[in-house]
């Protein structure tokens, strides 16, 4: 196994590459938050598919319909704006990406992007592949909403934003679901009546951008970690694992709905659906159900403090603690299950917020997976943040490395467009 690996090409910075490529517009959208950012896709041959994506300027707006606040940056660290504005001034995500798209223009550098990726949570049975959004799409994606309750309203509300600001701009949707699409019907089923699975009612997982950058950012820089065994675990306010085997999804931890799986900021993770039924008997509605197992449940429930992992490490509250200790023996129990499905693993990869920053969360993770997989951590790589952070004698090396689900989605965009364009 490589025991070190080398910074990532989507997150490589513009060092004078001839090639002008395609200028994508990424957007991410949450409840209260538009994130954007700015990539110039340009050919690579030393990279997988040929292509890279080069972060130019990226920012966001937060507090929505609240208090609106813009943050944005150049890749380089400047800071091109931090700004509070009036609320009637950006009341809803329309105006919202309205002014995140003059403020980013010091980062498309006066040239108008070619297009705009937009990270998708929920793409269903029917999407399994980037697409280029017409009104068709957008219906069948507005149809997956109670699949995705937290997400995909917010997803769909930003694409609307763009259509209104920009109709003639092309735009893409690209999937958290597409990694997953092609795992085996044992990985997708569950045991109900199987005319269920026919209508769509099966395991899709999530978190796929992340996953997908994961295995490109392996194959490049350590190509006989990615031939192998490989469990990624993404972990920040949603969470999952994912089962890889030579770069393709081979089983993950959510299913339906972004609901399943691990314990998470505010959801609930992998519930008895008895206890679903339980509540309905007690007189609880839908809504209010929805409510505790999205929104009141996961770290937040258990500890009573914050669903914010540096709140909860930092706290003296045992039931902070007992948040903590849940969390990651969850972590670790899936890590056990998805090697089952590998038939051994090879190599265990930390990312998303948590993954990447949180070093007391992955020494817990690997102290309880050591007694089965032989992990040693080097403890002094793990504080420092390194890439690699097993020591030489873990028989199953740990890595913890940044992911840039943004970077692959402008990749995703810049490749329809040029498929598009071609025909």
């Amino acid at each position: 196994m490589a025991s070190t690996l080398h910074s990532s090409p989507a997150h490589a910075q513009d060092e004078g590459h001839k090639d002008e490529g395609h200028i994508v517009l990424v957007v991410n959208a949450g409840s209260s938050s538009i994130k954007c950012s700015v990539y110039r896709v340009v050919d690579d041959p030393h990279v997988e598919g040929g292509e890279r994506a080069i972060f130019g300027a990226g920012g966001q707006i937060e507090g929505i319909g609240v208090a609106p606040r813009v943050v944005a940056r150049m890749a380089d660290g400047r800071l091109i704006v931090d700004e509070k504005f009036p609320l009637a001034q950006v009341a809803d995500h329309d105006a919202a990406f309205r002014l995140l798209r003059l403020v980013l223009a010091v980062g498309l550098r006066d040239t108008p992007p070619a297009a705009i990726g937009h990270r998708v949570v929920h793409g269903g049975a029917q999407f399994k592949d980037a697409v280029l959004i017409d009104d068709k799409v957008i219906e069948a994606l507005d149809a997956l909403t109670p699949l995705a309750p937290l997400h995909q309203p917010h997803n769909l509300a930003a694409i609307r934003a763009v259509r209104t600001a920009a109709p003639d701009l092309p735009q893409v949707a690209c999937f958290d679901t597409a990694f997953h699409a092609g795992n085996d019907i044992m990985a997708q089923l569950f045991a109900l009546p199987y005319h269920y699975y026919e209508e769509g009612i099966r395991r899709y997982g999530f978190h796929g951008l992340s996953y997908e950058y994961i295995a490109q950012h392996l194959h490049s820089a350590a190509p006989d970690v990615a031939r192998g065994r490989v469990v990624v675990a993404h972990l920040g306010n949603g969470a999952s694992l994912c089962a890889m085997k030579d770069g393709k999804s081979v089983e993950t931890t959510m299913g339906l709905t972004a609901l399943d799986g691990l314990p998470m900021g505010t959801r609930c993770g992998a519930l008895d659906a008895g206890a679903a039924l339980w509540m309905m008997a007690q007189g609880m509605g839908h809504d209010e159900i929805e409510k505790l197992l999205y929104h009141e449940s996961g770290l937040k429930g258990l500890s009573g403090v914050s669903s914010d992992m540096r709140e909860l490490l930092a706290s003296e509250s045992e039931r902070a603690k007992l948040a903590v200790d849940f969390y990651t023996y969850r972590i670790a129990q899936e890590v056990g299950k998805l090697a089952v499905g590998l038939g051994g693993l090879d190599a265990l990869v930390l990312t998303g917020g948590i993954g990447e920053h949180a070093a007391p969360i992955r020494a817990q993770v690997c102290e309880r997976l050591a007694p089965l997989f032989g992990i040693a951590l080097d403890a002094a790589a793990n504080d420092a943040g390194k890439e690699r952070v097993s020591s030489r004698e873990s028989r199953v090396p740990v890595f913890a490395i940044r992911t840039d689900e943004e970077g692959m989605i402008a990749l995703h965009t810049a490749r329809l467009l040029r498929g598009a364009l071609a025909r």
